[in-house]
């Protein structure tokens, strides 16, 4: 008797013998039993191949029976969602023991301006540790179900000590929590993310630093220019008026040579020393002083002023932190040079 493979005319398809000529779960029984003895998958049995003169004894009907894999019914919704299922698991990395931690930059403050990659982190998110400066709007990027901690520091008042906040992210992310530290501009400017890093790979935790929109690059943009400038600025230093040691702005004054633009981060309560150091070093007419508050926000504030009147300016303008103070000493012209 002649035979043939069904193996590719039933492939995805349902084959119902309607006229079998014995019950289906005894041709289920024999089909997995020759698959155990021929080492063929049930459904794509080519009876030649095991056996030619079974392939003659066997009834129309049962070689039917036999070469219909079972297989499921994707027309089906349960069985639809399942093989879904099924195809996601597959593709699934490894089940994560460890959690991890990504220090988020959440930009100058405005919603739109935090990072694609930031917002994937944030959506992701078991915990979120923020700092104070960071905008409410922004946390509504994190799904309801994450849980959201306040660990923001004012100067003088820190709500949560820096050690307490590393320690903190250890235990967190070491019960297999995905975590978000999410500070404000970006995490590696004067942000003390060295020491949340720090102890994270000292515990063996993962951890990735995901950039942001510094403020500087914010403030710079509100004033419609831009950080350096060909044949004006060409030294870009970044500066902070609270530093762990009193020396203060006397270590970066004399970075201040013409061609350097200055940006101060939190600079608003050194004011002071910083217009007095201008004036000790004969500079007070030489670096013009733009001021931008609360940069690419709604209640932004722009001045500008000399040295001599930084103190008035940022009194009367109503300036606080957060600002950035850019100090700009350009070139001098070619005459006062050949001079």
């Amino acid at each position: 008797m002649k035979t043939f493979s069904l193996s590719l005319p039933l492939l995805g398809r349902r084959i119902l013998a309607t006229k079998a000529d014995s019950p289906a779960p005894w041709l289920r029984a024999l089909r997995r039993g020759l698959a155990r003895i021929t080492g063929f998958a049930p459904g794509f049995l080519s009876f030649s191949q095991f056996s030619p003169s079974l392939a003659g004894v066997l009834p129309r009907s049962w070689r039917l029976g036999l070469a219909a894999r079972k297989t499921p019914d994707p027309s089906h919704p349960g069985q639809r969602d399942r093989l879904l299922q099924q195809a996601i698991d597959r593709a699934r990395p490894g089940v994560q023991q460890v959690g991890s931690v990504a220090l988020v930059g959440a930009g100058p403050g405005a919603k739109d301006l935090i990072t694609l990659r930031g917002a994937q982190r944030l959506q992701e998110a078991d915990v979120i540790f923020y700092d104070r400066l960071v905008d409410p709007e922004i946390l509504d990027l994190a799904p309801a179900r994450a849980k959201r901690i306040y660990v923001g520091k004012a100067p003088g008042c820190h709500h949560w000590p820096q050690e307490k906040i590393s320690e903190a992210l250890v235990a967190v992310a070491g019960r297999g929590q995905r975590v978000v530290r999410l500070k404000c501009g970006d995490p590696g400017v004067f942000a003390r993310g060295a020491e949340e890093v720090d102890a994270l790979a000292a515990a063996d935790i993962p951890y990735e630093i995901i950039p942001g929109v510094t403020a500087a690059s914010a403030a710079a943009a509100a004033l419609g220019g831009f950080l350096t400038e060909r044949g004006t600025c060409d030294t870009l230093v970044l500066a902070t008026g609270q530093t762990e040691k009193d020396a203060g702005n006397a270590r970066w004054m004399a970075q201040l040579q013409p061609g350097t633009r200055m940006a101060i981060y939190m600079g608003v309560g050194a004011a002071g020393n910083t217009a007095r150091a201008l004036t000790e070093a004969g500079m007070e007419q030489q670096v013009s002083i733009d001021i931008v508050s609360r940069a690419q926000q709604r209640d932004q504030v722009i001045a500008h002023c000399r040295a001599s009147t930084l103190l008035d300016t940022i009194e009367t303008s109503g300036i606080s932190n957060p600002a950035i103070m850019f100090l700009t000493r350009g070139h001098a012209p070619v005459s006062e040079q050949q001079s």
